[in-house]
């Protein structure tokens, strides 16, 4: 059996918008609710280093999470064997990644149970982040319900 905590990876086109809202929004949902993860985001094209869209950084703040921090990195080999779990935005980038990762990529609204892809804000204004953001935000609800809690937690019960 598995030890250790669950290894999500998000993954989208440059990882400035979508993985990256993605991870900072699961992390703040894994912190307030124990759960037993580590995550982490990439990008099939993304350059080192960049900083996230300042959309993206305000749709974040809107909702109390700081995105102001995060760099995008590459999608790589090393990413993709750590990962238990791949979460890609759009079925465009989980059909890229699936040759790398049998088994193990599904796209982030399919993995929530439902279906269709994420929409993409770049270059778009803040209602089109806001939306990405919702849309991102509605399936991790659905998805943090399946997530293991942290063991130290598991003994003291739910609020």
């Amino acid at each position: 059996m598995k030890q250790g905590p669950l290894k999500i990876l998000f993954v989208c086109t440059g990882n400035t918008c979508r993985s990256a809202m993605a991870a900072a929004m699961l992390n703040d949902i894994a912190v307030k609710n124990d759960l037993n993860v580590l995550i982490d985001s990439a990008g099939v094209f993304a350059p080192i280093g960049e900083k996230a869209a300042g959309e993206a950084v305000a749709a974040m703040a809107r909702r109390g999470v700081d995105l102001s921090g995060h760099r995008t990195k590459p999608l790589t080999d090393e990413l993709i064997s750590m990962a238990d779990v791949i979460l890609a935005m759009t079925s465009a980038h989980k059909q890229l990644i699936e040759p790398l990762a049998p088994g193990k990529v599904y796209t982030l609204s399919e993995y929530a149970g439902g279906e269709g892809d994420i929409s993409d804000p770049f270059g778009g204004d803040a209602e089109d982040y806001e939306r990405a953001a919702s849309e991102i935000y509605d399936a991790l609800v659905d998805i943090a319900e399946k997530l293991p809690e942290a063991p130290e937690e598991q003994s003291r019960g739910g609020e």
